[in-house]
């Protein structure tokens, strides 16, 4: 059962598509920036190492999101969108601006 919101279902699933596709698109710019580090110099390495991590971190959690966002366009096309998946309730219009991707209510995520 859809909950009724007041942002149309359209809007964030278009809202949430884009953001899959920006989340691509920094994702690819990450694996690229990764795989362009070739330096020999081992302070300079060193460095670029250090750059790395904060890059894989990113990666990591885009990953995380990009899940949450396909499982949130899931919940759409099967019209659960906007209904926590714990107890069933309405998530508040202001937790989906929020967290578009979320599938709990406030009560059930804490």
């Amino acid at each position: 059962m859809q909950a009724n919101l007041t942002t149309p279902i359209a809007t964030r699933k278009a809202a949430l598509e884009t953001r899959l596709i920006e989340l691509g698109a920094r994702l690819e710019a990450i694996e690229e920036e990764l795989d362009s580090h070739q330096n020999r110099d081992w302070e300079d390495l060193a460095t670029e190492r250090e750059g790395d991590e904060v890059l894989e971190a990113t990666g990591n959690a885009g990953k995380a999101e990009i899940t949450q966002i396909r499982t949130a366009l899931a919940r759409i096309a099967d019209g659960s969108y906007g209904t926590c998946a714990r107890c069933g309730e309405t998530i508040a219009e202001a937790r989906l601006d929020l967290l578009p991707w979320t599938p709990l209510c406030r009560s059930c995520a804490e």
